[in-house]
């Protein structure tokens, strides 16, 4: 995983010397909460615990209400997974509902993501509403199987907010989404018999941020 976070921070520090000569570049960052979510399985449920969630984005204005952006965030939590039926294991019995890996269940979320910002109203406005929308992966970091690469997306919505300096903030609410593979699930079909259909599993996370943002060209 470490080779991630160099990655990432090579890449955004050379956009960010470069973007000190260009126009219409903001250096953007992130700190937000990120609520709970519970994702279920066949025979187990995992939570994805609220917490704090930070990152680094540079943003380009392809025109002056419409940006694209490149971003990383991290969002560290706890995943306990539990029991939802009780497993017979041998003589002995695990009650449902039981923590299956406490102790060991500390975990983070790495999104990186390629965002779509629209701003709504005049460029001149000290207060501008936006949606915006953003897909890329999701880097899964869990003690026991190391990390993996799934399909993330989000949606996001706020205000962004002018000073007379190059800085500004942006509050906003967002939607992530991450989906990976589980299983398969098997149906019987007339005609071809049984047929496997690959399973997956989906976290949904809402969540309230704030963005500090530093505008070059000014």
């Amino acid at each position: 995983m470490k080779k991630y976070h160099l990655l990432v921070v090579v890449f955004f520090f050379s956009l960010g010397m470069s973007a000190q000569s260009a126009q219409s570049f903001l250096l953007n960052l992130y700190g937000g909460y990120t609520f709970s979510d519970r994702v279920d399985f066949d025979s187990s449920y995992a939570k994805v615990e609220d917490g704090f969630e930070y990152g680094i984005g540079l943003e380009y204005f392809i025109m002056d209400n419409a940006s694209v952006e490149l971003k990383y965030n991290r969002l560290d939590t706890n995943m306990p997974l539990y029991t939802k039926v009780a497993i017979i294991n041998g003589a002995n019995t695990i009650p449902a509902g039981t923590q299956l890996n406490a102790g060991d269940d500390k975990g983070a979320i790495n999104y990186i993501l390629a965002d779509y910002t629209y701003y709504f109203g005049s460029s001149s406005q000290k207060a501008l509403p936006f949606l915006g929308a953003g897909l890329g992966v999701a880097i899964l970091e869990t003690p026991k199987s190391g990390s993996g690469t799934y399909f993330a997306w989000e949606i996001k919505a706020g205000v962004k907010v002018k000073t007379n300096s190059p800085l500004s903030i942006n509050l906003n609410a967002y939607l992530q989404s991450m989906s990976a593979a589980v299983g398969y699930d098997y149906y019987w079909d007339y005609y071809w018999g049984p047929v496997a259909v690959t399973d997956y599993a989906s976290t949904f996370q809402f969540g309230l941020g704030a963005v500090l943002s530093y505008d070059f060209s000014k």
